[in-house]
């Protein structure tokens, strides 16, 4: 996966969150779902399979954060 394609990957849960009024919920998830791909990525030398796991793991543990912050 190029750059550009990493790119699109990583801002297709943001473009979805993009409300007028998004809640703590949606922007955690979306920050973690980028936090977490690019961390697997790195750790797997860029692997497919390591970006979507962590954007996996990435979007559980922002929600999740996120939840507890209210």
């Amino acid at each position: 996966m190029n750059v550009q394609s990493t790119a699109r990957v990583a801002m297709a849960p943001w473009l979805a969150a993009c409300t007028s009024n998004p809640r703590n919920q949606d922007i955690g998830m979306v920050s973690g779902a980028i936090v977490g791909g690019v961390a697997g990525s790195a750790l797997t030398g860029g692997s497919t399979a390591g970006k979507v796991g962590g954007a996996a793991a990435g979007t559980y543990i922002g929600n999740r954060i996120a939840k507890e912050m209210r």
